[in-house]
């Protein structure tokens, strides 16, 4: 299985490249995670569905993934140019609570959330704030190799010096003067030495909660360094596959690779990935425009811009009817086509265990549709593709339950394989519609097909019609075979 032709897009050569990790049968994937000072939110949701797909379909090829995803609670202060308060000290004073409290509050909802999505936990998942010395000890080598600076206590990454031999803008291919220029000018009380420098170490102020002694002040880490400190101890100084939302490319992955280069004289990581972003009815999401909503706001539909709730695997697929890297559009309609579609689709594969197998098969040729799947997923990881796939054997498998097309047991086998792997292992779907209601809906449903048999019975044929046609409006469709009338939600 390890032979497949996997490409992906790498953001580092602007161009699709075909998969050859450092060692030949593992991969080392690095993607960073939440600052768990707030509820996480859709756009971090939507990278975190994207990357376990990737994981899902790597493990899925035979690979031994080490998959890791940090929690940042410490160090992000609200701005990228080291300005403004701690997010975590600022959200501790606002709710009265130690910063520590805030931290497991938001880390347990992240968790409770993606379990939700049926996400795979990482394999590691360090804290910032458990790696103070791997961080501290990573300063002190940037500093020793002359690429940092301290001024009263704090170190900044000395990004001039830096540019002399190095490429600082090689992740986004922004010219350096253009990115200067819209950097904004430092200020009397600015200890940087140039706009672009950014702190490695910052010294607290008495009353800043979280601090930890260090070389040259009590202090904390840069929000940066911590990301470049976890993945070199976890995953060495270069390792496969470094992630993230496209938001991050431009700032905090930038510096990770100068920090590395600085400390470690390579890149960290031989791939870059990253997430496009959200909007809302065609407007970027975001909560200053009021157009931003919760997980939790959508599986409710407690929210202005909501017609109602969707169930979070009907939310999944439809994160997954996009491309990772295409911009992904929230409206009522795309919601409601996409719960739609995940519905017919598990209506489909909760047929197939009701299908009577032939002697011979009229079906098409199996094989070529799972190597169609496999070369959709090859091709950087085209869920939309392999999705589109598995619609062609929703309309073979409905075809097959009304007689249509025949199917013999051998090829029932490797449909249900087939379903496994692509539906359940790599896209990472479950049937989250039947409920838990111990049976009283299924005994509710024969009630009513019985009666409606008893009208088809004595020719009374509108009745049997309306109680069909009210029950699809209802979101609930009937299915007349030989072998009676099966009913599924849709």
């Amino acid at each position: 299985m390890l032979q497949h032709n996997l490409s992906l897009y790498n953001t580092l050569t602007r161009k699709k490249e075909k998969f050859e990790p450092i060692h030949p049968t593992s991969v080392g994937m690095y993607v960073c995670g939440p600052t768990v000072y707030s509820d996480v939110h859709l756009g971090n949701c939507r990278t975190f569905v994207s990357f376990d797909l990737i994981f899902r379909y790597l493990s899925h090829l035979g690979y031994k993934v080490r998959y890791v995803r940090n929690i940042t609670d410490a160090g992000h202060l609200e701005g990228d140019n080291d300005e403004g308060d701690d997010k975590f000290a600022k959200k501790a004073k606002l709710e009265q609570l130690e910063p520590m409290e805030i931290v497991q509050k938001y880390t347990i909802g992240f968790h409770d959330v993606l379990r939700l999505f049926n996400t795979i936990p990482p394999s590691i998942e360090p804290t910032a704030t458990g790696h103070i010395s791997e961080q501290i000890e990573m300063v002190q080598q940037i500093m020793d190799n002359g690429y940092a600076y301290e001024v009263n206590g704090t170190v900044y990454f000395d990004v001039d010096r830096y540019t002399k031999e190095h490429n600082y803008t090689i992740l986004t291919n922004r010219n350096l003067d253009d990115l200067l220029n819209n950097t904004r000018e430092l200020g009397g009380q600015d200890e940087k030495r140039n706009r672009l420098d950014f702190a490695l170490w910052i010294k607290a102020k008495p009353e800043h909660i979280m601090q930890w002694p260090a070389p040259w002040s009590v202090g904390f880490p840069g929000w940066h360094i911590e990301c470049s400190a976890m993945s070199r101890k976890y995953l060495g100084d270069q390792f496969d596959i470094h992630g993230g939302g496209m938001d991050l490319a431009a700032t905090h992955h930038t510096n990770e690779i100068a920090q590395s280069q600085a400390c470690n004289h390579t890149t960290p990581s031989k791939y870059w990935m990253h997430t496009n972003m959200l909007t809302v009815n065609g407007a970027r999401m975001s909560k200053s425009s009021g157009n931003g909503f919760l997980p939790g706001q959508l599986f409710t539909g407690d929210h202005p811009l909501l017609d109602r709730g969707y169930s979070p695997m009907s939310v999944r697929f439809f994160m997954l009817q996009a491309h990772y890297r295409s911009t992904l559009d929230f409206s009522n309609e795309a919601l409601d086509a996409a719960d739609k579609g995940f519905k017919r689709l598990l209506a489909a594969i909760n047929l197939l265990d009701k299908i009577a197998p032939s002697k011979k098969s009229t079906i098409p040729n199996l094989d070529e549709i799972e190597a169609r799947s496999y070369a959709a997923m090859d091709d950087d990881f085209n869920s939309p593709v392999l999705i589109a796939e598995l619609f062609e054997v929703v309309r073979m498998i409905n075809s097959v339950y009304d007689g249509k097309m025949t199917i013999t047991a051998e090829d029932l086998s490797k449909l249900k394989s087939y379903i496994q792997a692509f539906v359940f292992d790599v896209l990472g779907l479950k049937d989250d519609q039947s409920g838990t209601d111990d049976g009283s809906a299924e005994g509710l449903m024969q009630l009513i097909i019985k009666i409606r048999n008893e009208a088809k019975t004595n020719k009374d044929f509108a009745t049997s019609d309306r109680i069909r046609d009210e029950l699809n409006a209802l979101g609930i469709q009937l299915k007349d075979s030989k072998d009676g009338t099966l009913w599924n939600k849709i």
